[in-house]
């Protein structure tokens, strides 16, 4: 068994990222402006933005935090978002997630302009992925394509079967793993929570990718022999030896299935950083127009 090892292949691009920048201010070019909107007081976005902003600071970047109430109104949250489309100065903006009820997650994502999408969330971005023109692919299913591609796992003619079929993480992988490019070229099978024996198919998986949200449910009598397995989940789970009183596991259960896998990825210093770095690399590539030729592309 190998380590699909997230800290060390997101340590390779934050440091590739940052020598690029090097170059770009050395000839007076633009430095990528990134900003990210939070709403609200949860303490996980919290500090997956903080990260996002840090690792901006890290390569580089300039960066833009702007904290709102959680009892904002969708009409000031508009406003924003609004704001900084229309902001030369500004090349990527996300708005974390999730939002409060009182505000439409659906009308939010789509205001954004898709060339400022770094996120890769809105309809036009998810369409062009779909077609396979140049699109910003959304963050975590980047990052398993690029963790894929730097340790040269094999995926032509693979089984690839896809736990979990979220807009975020399992329908982008799964058109990702077939497309007919590198990594890709998979036969790929979606499952999700309707899905009937489900264990009949994950043990046919050469590439099993988790991403259902249940803490270490899948265990190794679940799992194909030198398959590749990578897990997208991350939970705290109660452990009073721990000093904070908990541990962090994801949706495989990490012992039991590593005895079987030929690769897999651990929770945490898996998935989860490969998504910061994969959200910088877009970043950078909206700075660049590498995706959409000029601001207001869609105007």
């Amino acid at each position: 068994m190998q380590l699909l090892d997230g800290k060390k292949i997101s340590e390779e691009i934050l440091s590739e990222i940052s020598d690029e920048v090097k170059h770009i201010a050395a000839r007076g070019g633009k430095i990528p402006h990134l900003a990210a909107i939070i709403v609200g007081n949860d303490g996980a976005s919290e500090t997956y933005v903080n990260n996002k902003i840090k690792s901006c600071e890290r390569v580089g970047f300039r960066s833009t935090h702007i904290k709102l109430d959680a009892n904002i109104s969708e009409e000031e949250l508009v406003q924003e978002i609004e704001s900084i489309n229309n902001n030369p100065d500004i090349d990527g903006l996300i708005v974390q997630l999730p939002l409060p009820q009182h505000i439409s997650t659906e009308k939010i994502t789509q205001l954004i302009r898709p060339e400022k999408d770094v996120d890769g969330f809105h309809p036009v971005n998810v369409g062009r992925l779909a077609l396979g023109l140049p699109a910003y692919i959304s963050a975590t299913p980047n990052g398993i394509i690029e963790m894929l591609r730097r340790y040269k796992i094999p995926t032509e003619g693979k089984h690839c079967v896809v736990l979990g079929r979220s807009n975020i993480v399992g329908s982008p992988i799964s058109i990702l793993m077939a497309k007919n490019s590198y990594p890709g070229n998979c036969t790929v099978t979606l499952c999700h929570s309707k899905t009937q024996n489900l264990s009949e198919f994950t043990q046919q998986a050469d590439i099993l990718i988790v991403a259902i949200g249940k803490a270490e449910f899948i265990g190794a009598d679940m799992v194909k022999k030198g398959a590749v397995v990578i897990d997208v989940g991350i939970h705290r789970i109660p452990d009073d030896s721990r000093k904070n009183g908990y541990r962090l596991v994801g949706d495989v259960k990490f012992e039991e299935v590593a005895s079987k896998a030929s690769y897999i990825t651990p929770v945490p210093g898996g998935v989860g950083l490969m998504t910061i770095a994969s959200l910088l690399t877009n970043t950078l590539k909206a700075s660049k127009k590498e995706v959409y030729f000029k601001p207001g592309f869609f105007s």
